[in-house]
Protein backbone atom coordinates (compact mmCIF):
# COMPACT_ATOMS: atom_id res chain seq x y z
CA UNK A 1 0.00 0.00 0.00
CA UNK A 2 1.51 3.58 -0.87
CA UNK A 3 2.36 5.79 1.72
CA UNK A 4 0.07 9.10 1.73
CA UNK A 5 2.47 10.73 0.10
CA UNK A 6 3.16 8.65 -2.95
CA UNK A 7 -0.97 8.54 -3.12
CA UNK A 8 -1.07 12.15 -3.50
CA UNK A 9 1.32 12.31 -5.83
CA UNK A 10 0.05 9.36 -7.96
CA UNK A 11 -3.13 11.24 -7.65
CA UNK A 12 -1.62 14.66 -8.93
CA UNK A 13 0.23 12.70 -11.59
CA UNK A 14 -3.05 11.37 -12.57
CA UNK A 15 -4.77 14.83 -12.46
CA UNK A 16 -1.92 15.88 -15.09
CA UNK A 17 -3.72 13.11 -17.76
CA UNK A 18 -7.21 15.39 -17.69
CA UNK A 19 -6.28 18.41 -17.27
CA UNK A 20 -3.43 21.39 -17.74
CA UNK A 21 -1.68 21.70 -13.97
CA UNK A 22 -2.68 25.38 -14.15
CA UNK A 23 -6.29 24.03 -13.41
CA UNK A 24 -5.54 21.15 -11.10
CA UNK A 25 -6.79 22.00 -7.79
CA UNK A 26 -5.52 20.60 -3.98
CA UNK A 27 -8.60 19.79 -2.69
CA UNK A 28 -9.26 17.87 -5.67
CA UNK A 29 -5.80 16.20 -5.52
CA UNK A 30 -6.58 15.43 -1.91
CA UNK A 31 -9.99 13.62 -2.61
CA UNK A 32 -8.61 11.64 -5.27
CA UNK A 33 -6.16 10.04 -2.96
CA UNK A 34 -8.64 9.35 -0.06
CA UNK A 35 -7.08 12.12 1.56
CA UNK A 36 -7.46 15.28 3.40
CA UNK A 37 -6.53 18.45 2.22
CA UNK A 38 -4.54 19.29 5.42
CA UNK A 39 -2.16 16.14 4.62
CA UNK A 40 -1.37 17.48 1.34
CA UNK A 41 -0.40 20.56 2.62
CA UNK A 42 1.66 19.11 5.34
CA UNK A 43 3.49 17.09 3.02
CA UNK A 44 4.29 19.75 0.03
CA UNK A 45 3.43 23.09 1.69
CA UNK A 46 1.68 24.30 -1.37
CA UNK A 47 1.00 23.52 -5.43
CA UNK A 48 4.40 24.61 -6.06
CA UNK A 49 6.07 22.53 -3.74
CA UNK A 50 3.48 19.47 -5.00
CA UNK A 51 4.91 20.10 -8.56
CA UNK A 52 8.68 20.05 -6.99
CA UNK A 53 7.92 16.73 -5.61
CA UNK A 54 6.23 15.27 -8.59
CA UNK A 55 9.74 16.40 -10.78
CA UNK A 56 11.71 14.81 -8.12
CA UNK A 57 10.16 11.84 -8.22
CA UNK A 58 10.20 11.26 -12.10
CA UNK A 59 13.94 12.37 -12.31
CA UNK A 60 14.78 9.55 -8.96
CA UNK A 61 12.75 7.07 -11.43
CA UNK A 62 14.31 7.36 -14.35
CA UNK A 63 17.49 7.41 -12.81
CA UNK A 64 16.61 4.24 -11.41
CA UNK A 65 15.67 2.72 -14.37
CA UNK A 66 18.69 3.67 -15.51
CA UNK A 67 21.19 2.32 -13.19
CA UNK A 68 19.11 -0.81 -13.22
CA UNK A 69 19.81 -1.56 -17.04
CA UNK A 70 23.46 -0.74 -16.31
CA UNK A 71 23.40 -3.80 -13.99
CA UNK A 72 22.18 -6.30 -16.70
CA UNK A 73 24.21 -9.33 -17.53
CA UNK A 74 25.18 -8.34 -20.96
CA UNK A 75 28.16 -6.57 -22.84
CA UNK A 76 29.06 -3.20 -21.75
CA UNK A 77 27.52 -1.87 -25.82
CA UNK A 78 24.48 -3.58 -25.23
CA UNK A 79 23.96 -1.46 -21.83
CA UNK A 80 24.60 1.93 -23.67
CA UNK A 81 21.80 0.50 -26.09
CA UNK A 82 19.58 -0.33 -23.96
CA UNK A 83 19.89 2.67 -21.42
CA UNK A 84 19.32 4.74 -25.02
CA UNK A 85 15.98 2.71 -26.27
CA UNK A 86 14.51 3.07 -22.16
CA UNK A 87 15.15 6.47 -22.18
CA UNK A 88 13.49 7.03 -25.53
CA UNK A 89 10.52 4.57 -25.06
CA UNK A 90 10.04 6.42 -21.22
CA UNK A 91 10.17 9.90 -22.34
CA UNK A 92 7.64 9.50 -25.51
CA UNK A 93 5.47 7.91 -22.82
CA UNK A 94 6.34 10.21 -20.10
CA UNK A 95 5.69 13.75 -20.15
CA UNK A 96 6.90 15.02 -17.18
CA UNK A 97 10.51 12.92 -17.74
CA UNK A 98 10.18 14.16 -21.57
CA UNK A 99 10.05 18.05 -20.51
CA UNK A 100 13.11 16.72 -17.77
CA UNK A 101 14.87 15.26 -20.33
CA UNK A 102 15.02 18.10 -22.90
CA UNK A 103 13.99 21.57 -21.11
CA UNK A 104 10.69 21.71 -22.97
CA UNK A 105 7.96 22.48 -20.80
CA UNK A 106 4.57 23.50 -22.72
CA UNK A 107 1.59 25.18 -21.16
CA UNK A 108 0.45 21.59 -19.90
CA UNK A 109 3.01 20.87 -17.55
CA UNK A 110 3.96 22.40 -14.37
CA UNK A 111 7.48 23.62 -14.70
CA UNK A 112 9.95 23.59 -11.93
CA UNK A 113 9.67 27.15 -9.67
CA UNK A 114 12.14 27.87 -6.55
CA UNK A 115 11.21 28.23 -3.23
CA UNK A 116 10.77 31.75 -2.07
CA UNK A 117 14.04 32.80 -0.49
CA UNK A 118 11.52 33.79 2.81
CA UNK A 119 9.89 30.48 3.00
CA UNK A 120 10.61 27.77 5.67
CA UNK A 121 12.43 24.66 5.18
CA UNK A 122 9.84 21.76 5.22
CA UNK A 123 9.81 19.70 7.99
CA UNK A 124 9.20 16.74 6.11
CA UNK A 125 12.66 15.42 4.52
CA UNK A 126 11.70 14.39 1.19
CA UNK A 127 9.75 17.42 0.67
CA UNK A 128 13.02 19.33 1.58
CA UNK A 129 14.89 17.22 -0.91
CA UNK A 130 12.12 17.96 -3.64
CA UNK A 131 12.68 22.08 -2.71
CA UNK A 132 16.27 21.92 -3.91
CA UNK A 133 14.27 21.55 -7.32
CA UNK A 134 15.04 18.73 -10.10
CA UNK A 135 18.35 18.20 -12.18
CA UNK A 136 18.29 20.34 -15.18
CA UNK A 137 18.39 18.76 -18.89
CA UNK A 138 21.91 19.56 -19.11
CA UNK A 139 22.45 17.73 -15.38
CA UNK A 140 20.89 14.76 -16.06
CA UNK A 141 22.70 13.85 -19.31
CA UNK A 142 25.75 14.39 -17.04
CA UNK A 143 24.21 12.10 -14.08
CA UNK A 144 23.30 9.05 -16.87
CA UNK A 145 26.58 9.58 -18.32
CA UNK A 146 29.00 9.53 -15.20
CA UNK A 147 26.72 6.16 -14.06
CA UNK A 148 27.12 4.50 -17.12
CA UNK A 149 30.41 5.40 -17.09
CA UNK A 150 30.97 4.12 -13.66
CA UNK A 151 28.86 0.75 -14.54
CA UNK A 152 31.13 -0.16 -17.54
CA UNK A 153 34.28 0.42 -16.36
CA UNK A 154 36.01 1.32 -12.89
CA UNK A 155 39.72 1.86 -13.33
CA UNK A 156 40.87 3.47 -16.74
CA UNK A 157 43.32 5.25 -16.71
CA UNK A 158 42.58 9.48 -17.32
CA UNK A 159 43.14 9.42 -20.60
CA UNK A 160 40.65 6.10 -21.46
CA UNK A 161 38.35 7.62 -18.87
CA UNK A 162 37.79 10.47 -21.03
CA UNK A 163 36.83 9.20 -23.86
CA UNK A 164 34.60 6.53 -22.38
CA UNK A 165 32.47 9.50 -20.41
CA UNK A 166 32.84 11.36 -24.10
CA UNK A 167 30.96 8.29 -25.29
CA UNK A 168 28.61 7.28 -22.83
CA UNK A 169 27.36 10.96 -23.48
CA UNK A 170 27.05 10.25 -27.06
CA UNK A 171 24.79 7.45 -26.39
CA UNK A 172 22.68 9.75 -24.11
CA UNK A 173 22.38 12.67 -26.05
CA UNK A 174 21.47 10.40 -29.47
CA UNK A 175 18.64 9.19 -27.40
CA UNK A 176 17.38 12.47 -26.93
CA UNK A 177 17.59 14.07 -30.03
CA UNK A 178 15.80 10.71 -31.07
CA UNK A 179 13.20 12.08 -28.23
CA UNK A 180 12.96 15.57 -29.52
CA UNK A 181 13.10 14.07 -33.62
CA UNK A 182 11.79 10.71 -33.90
CA UNK A 183 12.69 8.73 -36.99
CA UNK A 184 11.41 5.91 -38.39
CA UNK A 185 13.91 3.42 -36.97
CA UNK A 186 15.17 2.59 -33.45
CA UNK A 187 17.41 4.51 -31.94
CA UNK A 188 19.70 1.27 -31.30
CA UNK A 189 21.92 0.87 -34.45
CA UNK A 190 22.80 4.94 -33.82
CA UNK A 191 23.86 4.46 -30.79
CA UNK A 192 25.71 1.11 -31.18
CA UNK A 193 27.67 2.71 -34.65
CA UNK A 194 28.95 5.28 -31.76
CA UNK A 195 30.11 3.34 -29.13
CA UNK A 196 31.57 0.35 -30.97
CA UNK A 197 33.62 2.46 -33.41
CA UNK A 198 35.15 3.50 -29.87
CA UNK A 199 38.73 1.51 -29.81
CA UNK A 200 38.07 -1.87 -28.11
CA UNK A 201 39.87 -1.34 -24.62
CA UNK A 202 37.88 1.42 -23.84
CA UNK A 203 34.45 -0.41 -24.63
CA UNK A 204 36.21 -4.16 -23.50
CA UNK A 205 34.01 -3.50 -19.68
CA UNK A 206 33.35 -7.36 -19.17
CA UNK A 207 29.45 -7.99 -18.51
CA UNK A 208 28.81 -8.75 -15.06
CA UNK A 209 27.94 -12.49 -15.46
CA UNK A 210 32.20 -12.29 -16.20
CA UNK A 211 33.82 -14.83 -14.31
CA UNK A 212 31.20 -16.47 -13.50
CA UNK A 213 30.99 -19.59 -15.31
Amino acid sequence: MPSAREALLDAALSALDEQPWSTVRMVDVASAAGLSRQTLYNEFGSKDGLARALLRREADRYLHGVERLLRERVDAADRLVSVAEWTVGEGRARPLLRALLTGCWGTWLPEPRPVRPTAAPSVVPAQRRADAGPPAAAELVTLVRDRSAAALDRSRIDQGRAELLHRCELAVRLALAHLVAPGGDSVAPLVRTAVTAVPSALLSAPSPRAGVR
